[in-house]
């Protein structure tokens, strides 16, 4: 008998031993992703990374600008998350992150992130709105979910950027078993039997992957920039032998592209042309092939600074050139933009190079305030991390993973997964989707907060459930200190001031029966602050 109860007695402590280690991640965990440290020491990498650095610095000396001081390691991986993922780190990663060793943090977080699924997932759909815009698309003939999942399976594989783009231009056969043929199938036009749009594609192809406006000039010349009426007449004309049957996508000999004059109403067959650099354009292939060896040649000068453009644009919440897709500007370009434009064509349009390098310079590391009030001259000049406000999608990203003590990723189990599927879907809608304009910086609005204030999905997330950390917080963490500080590293990634210590730990009462209550105080009033909304 004394045997069966020590048994009992054995397996109820292991099963309290191993709840108890699933609730609350250890204090300091060996990290299990590897990184490569050579490929951040590597001389090529310095050198870019230093080049960028002291084009900044330059320009602050010649301006008498001094930058802000290095943020902490903390608020930099909190950034790098959110414009890497949309989410923030769990307080999971951020016991890995700090078992590293001071120097090694951020070259190894930088590849945690990059090895992460998650990482493809996020980065494919901030891609996708260049490409295909956030619309639904003509009925049947797109898939904009299949895309999105190509196009993060072509980043999980490493697939190199002019690579993608070729494909995007050149698809062909059925959109739903060649999903990079959505890009072209979102333009089709009922009213012209389902056909492709040449003009669509055309501005499409333009501003996404060469950050120019040509559809500007699609009516009348540019009244700004050198590119006239017929640059973009000739770029449309790449599609306009591009036809969707039976088969798909396909191209034949049949079809040109015609413009009709606007004051003797006669129509005129364009040819094919590009509207600058044409020794870049091949002669053998067909319309797309061609048009596609064009855009994407290392040669020419707007591709990879494009890449760039949007790429530091999604790290840093702005763009180095505003608006994102007009590089046509008649200011100066900043040199740290040809810079990376060099390296990243250079490197075979390898974009996690790109964001390697991107990550590991001065200005990316910058804190986002400074032991004075900074002007819009210094903020202008990067001497400043740019503060920008969340997009809805790292809003909820961040709600739903401060809720997890333990890091929410494609190892979850499934029915978390799903739920937070539905539950990022129905938030957004609710919270407002920013479409494809990703960095127009619009301000926060009444019904935004008080959904956070007041909303359904924050009380759940926040009540004292056994798989929310705010119960496993009061469960694990009696000592109000510890409580306190777990709390701040879940939601807003750093360790409470001492004011802020002091303040809520007098908020906590260890043998009240309503501690689990106060601490869920405690998470609404960390959610709900401004700091939580914003990235710094």
């Amino acid at each position: 008998m004394w045997q069966r109860n020590l048994l009992f007695v054995g397996l109820v402590g292991g099963g309290l031993l191993i709840l108890v280690s699933q609730l609350i991640p250890a204090r300091e965990p060996r990290p299990s992703t590897d990184w490569d440290r050579a490929a951040y020491s590597d001389a090529s990498f310095r050198d870019v990374v230093d080049r960028v650095d002291r084009s900044f610095r330059q320009h602050w000396q010649a301006n008498g600008i001094e930058p802000a001081g290095p943020a902490t390691d903390l608020t930099i991986a909190r950034r790098l998350s959110l414009g890497l993922m949309g989410t923030i780190p769990s307080l999971e990663e951020i016991r890995q992150f700090e078992w590293q060793a001071p120097e090694d943090r951020l070259p190894w977080w930088i590849d945690h992130l990059l090895q992460d699924r998650r990482f493809d997932d996020y980065f494919a759909e901030r891609l996708a709105r260049a490409f295909v815009g956030t619309e639904d698309g003509p009925f049947l003939l797109y898939r904009r979910r299949r895309f999105v999942t190509w196009l993060s399976e072509q980043l999980a594989n490493k697939v190199p950027y002019d690579h993608i783009v070729r494909e995007l231009i050149t698809a062909q056969g059925i959109w739903t078993d060649r999903p990079a043929g959505n890009f072209l199938t979102v333009t089709s036009q009922q009213n012209k039997n389902n056909q492709p749009d040449p003009i669509r594609l055309a501005g499409r192809v333009t501003r996404a992957f060469l950050g120019l406006r040509l559809d500007c000039a699609e009516c009348h010349n540019h009244p700004y920039a050198p590119w006239k009426q017929s640059d973009f007449q000739g770029l449309a004309a790449f599609f306009s032998q591009t036809h969707l049957g039976l088969i798909g996508l396909y191209d034949d000999d049949k079809g040109e592209f015609e413009a009709k004059d606007r004051r003797s109403e006669e129509k005129r067959v364009v040819p094919p042309q590009v509207p600058f650099a044409p020794e870049l354009l091949p002669a053998e292939g067909t319309r797309r092939e061609r048009l596609a060896a064009w855009v994407t040649d290392a040669r020419n000068p707007y591709f990879a600074r494009a890449a760039v453009n949007r790429v530091w644009a999604l790290l840093l919440g702005r763009p180095l050139v505003d608006p994102v897709d007009n590089l046509e500007t008649d200011a100066d370009l900043p040199a740290a933009l040809q810079i990376l434009a060099d390296d990243f064509a250079a490197h075979g349009f390898d974009l996690r190079r790109l964001i390697r390098v991107i990550a590991s310079t001065e200005v990316f590391r910058l804190d986002s305030a400074a032991d004075r009030d900074t002007s819009e001259e210094e903020e202008k000049a990067w001497a400043v991390f740019p503060l920008t406000r969340l997009r809805p999608e790292q809003v909820i990203g961040g709600l739903i993973q401060s809720s997890s003590l333990r890091t929410i990723n494609s190892d979850s189990h499934i029915v978390t997964r799903l739920v937070k599927f539905f539950q990022t879907n129905d938030f957004v809608k609710r919270y407002g989707d920013s479409g494809e304009d990703d960095f127009s910086g619009r301000g926060g609005t009444i019904p935004q907060r008080l959904l956070l204030m007041n909303g359904e999905l924050v009380r759940e997330r926040i009540k004292s459930d056994p798989f929310n950390a705010t119960a496993r917080i009061g469960l694990l963490t009696r000592d109000n200190d510890l409580a306190v500080e777990v709390a701040y590293l879940a939601v807003l990634t750093r360790r409470p001031t001492p004011e802020e210590a002091d303040h809520f730990r007098r908020c906590l009462d260890s043998k009240s029966e309503n501690r689990n209550q106060q601490i869920e105080d405690l998470y609404w009033a960390l959610i709900n602050s401004t700091e939580f909304s914003w990235n710094h």
